[in-house]
């Protein structure tokens, strides 16, 4: 009988401690959740390693400092606004590499589309596959549901797939790995020329 009632308390403990040790994850990970980034021009940025359009990683460390860096957010690949977004990029790459800028789109695809999205409209710069949000959350750029879309690419039709949807902002990154400009109300089609000019200030600063 003692036995079986020490048996019972310890199990009774183990539990408890259990429960305990489950609350506690509950609870860091609702802080996690609620936890905001709000970036401020002047701050050091964030560092971030993920899967790029090519299935190679893309390291910030291995970028930052070298050129100005520009990280811009949109929403989904082959999209209206997203597509413009990124064209006037590439239009604009010869400014912008003249004055030593490096372009990086980010977005919740997965690699197989932004691999898509790349062929379609020949674009000449790395696109960023954050599926899970974790860089935008760096970023503190607001996120909602993925999805998917379906479009036709040379003759085929294809699924496009996006674990999150990002919203439309852009960062420019100086050669101090210091936020230069954060622009939260992006004009996609304007993009390339609002970072031209603000490079366009920083220059002198080079």
């Amino acid at each position: 009988m003692r036995t079986a009632a020490l048996t019972s308390l310890c199990l009774a403990l183990l539990l408890g401690m259990s429960q305990g040790f489950a609350s506690a994850q509950e609870a860091e990970s609702q802080d996690e959740q609620t936890e905001e980034v709000d970036l401020k021009v002047g701050q050091p940025a964030p560092e971030f390693e993920v899967t790029a359009d090519s299935g190679e990683p893309w390291k910030s460390k291995e970028h930052y400092g070298e050129k100005i860096v520009v990280v811009y957010f949109y929403p989904a690949a082959m999209t209206g606004g997203c597509t413009r977004q990124a064209c006037a990029f590439r239009d604009d790459m010869e400014q912008l590499k003249a004055k030593g800028v490096e372009v990086v789109g980010v977005s919740g695809d997965e690699v197989a589309g932004l691999k898509l999205f790349k062929i379609a409209h020949n674009l000449n710069f790395p696109l960023l596959a954050d599926t899970e949000g974790k860089v935008a959350k760096k970023f503190g750029v607001p996120l909602r549901e993925g999805g998917e879309i379906t479009r036709e690419i040379n003759g085929e039709e294809h699924v496009l797939k996006r674990g999150v949807s990002a919203a439309r902002w852009t960062f420019v990154i100086d050669k101090d790995q210091k936020i230069a400009l954060k622009n939260t109300e992006v004009n996609a089609a304007e993009d390339s020329k609002a970072v031209l000019a603000a490079v366009e200030k920083l220059q002198p600063a080079q």
